[in-house]
Order: structure tokens, then C-alpha cells, then sequence
């Protein structure tokens, strides 16, 4: 568990297919880019990327602009992945 700060985005390469799904929202940024690295190097997957949802239901801040940004993920072994059915965000959780 972490406070990566991070932006995953969606998948950007083949080699990502096991780890980040089509779902995610933002730019990568490098912060992202350690976290894939991350999980690729220990066999995790970002779950809340794999499954569609509404938008709100994926963004996990908002900046004083307004401006909506998935930065908090699910990690999982991707051993797990046929048990989970779905992730989401709730508004006003923290």
C-alpha cells in the first residue's frame, strides 16, 4: 500500500494487458509509470482499471479547480482476478 500519487491512465501497451485495464482515466505520469513498473516487476493488477463504470464512480480527487483525477488504486495479484467482480469509488469517501 502506497500514496503513489500516481496516474495510470488506460493500457498503453501490449505488455500492459495483464495490468491495467481500458477503464482508467488522466494522463500517465511518471509517478504512473513507476506504479506500472511496480506491478508488472511483483505480477499485481490495478484493479479499478479493469471494469467500466460511470466516470464518477473512477475519479479518486478533486482539485480546488474542479478538476477530476484518478490517483488511488487497487492492487491485486493477478491470481485474483477471477474473484473480483468490480471496483468503484463512492463520493465523500476517505
Amino acid at each position: 500500500m502506497g500514496d503513489f500519487n500516481a496516474t495510470v491512465s488506460k493500457r498503453m501497451s501490449k505488455k500492459e494487458c495483464n495490468t491495467i485495464g481500458e477503464y482508467g482515466i488522466g494522463t500517465r505520469n511518471e509517478a504512473g509509470e513507476r506504479l506500472v513498473e511496480f506491478c508488472l516487476e511483483n505480477n499485481l493488477f490495478v484493479a479499478n482499471t479493469m471494469f467500466q463504470n460511470h466516470r464518477r464512480r473512477l475519479y479518486t480527487w478533486t482539485h480546488p479547480d474542479c478538476s477530476r483525477h484518478q490517483i488511488d488504486y487497487i492492487l491485486a495479484q493477478n491470481r485474483w482476478r477471477s474473484s473480483i467482480m468490480g471496483v468503484r469509488t463512492l463520493p465523500g469517501a476517505d
